[in-house]
């Protein structure tokens, strides 16, 4: 449930922020069902937009980031960088998620790499770090609640 909740908070702030407040601002508006719909493409899997978004929301946005921030990185860093405090370290997790999505799924579904570091990939990295900051200090005071009982 803490991966469920974390997740949900992160994609809620990554989609308000990339597809809402990046172009009320004047700077691009995010795509990543059309990411995705071009990886599953790639892969030859049925990619029409409700898989997209399937891809995007669940798989991505509720599961994989999530238990990647709680299991993987978190953990790593609470080892290599003992004290970082965990806005730091969750923002750097943040960076590499943008590198791995926005670097390597971005060209493998046809795109230039990092998007040909055009002004969408930068607003990428924001959203990327932005949600994984969201999902952090979700999970974090998730914990704090459940330890405080």
């Amino acid at each position: 449930m803490l991966v469920l909740i974390g997740g949900a908070a992160g994609t809620i702030a990554f989609d308000l922020f990339g597809r809402a407040i990046s172009p009320i601002l004047g700077f691009a508006s995010l795509n990543p069902i059309g990411l995705a719909r071009g990886f599953l493409g790639t892969l030859g899997l049925p990619n029409s937009g409700a898989y997209g978004h399937l891809m995007h929301l669940l798989f991505v946005g509720l599961l994989a980031y999530p238990i990647g921030w709680l299991f993987v990185a978190r953990p790593v860093f609470s080892r290599v960088l003992v004290g970082l405090h965990w806005a730091f370290a969750s923002a750097a997790y943040g960076v590499g998620l943008w590198v791995f999505a926005i670097g390597g799924i971005a060209w493998f579904a046809g795109n230039p790499a990092f998007l040909g570091f055009a002004p969408i990939a930068w607003v990428a990295l924001v959203a990327h770090v932005l949600y994984s900051v969201v999902t952090a200090a979700t999970i974090n005071y998730i914990e704090r609640l459940q330890h405080a009982r």
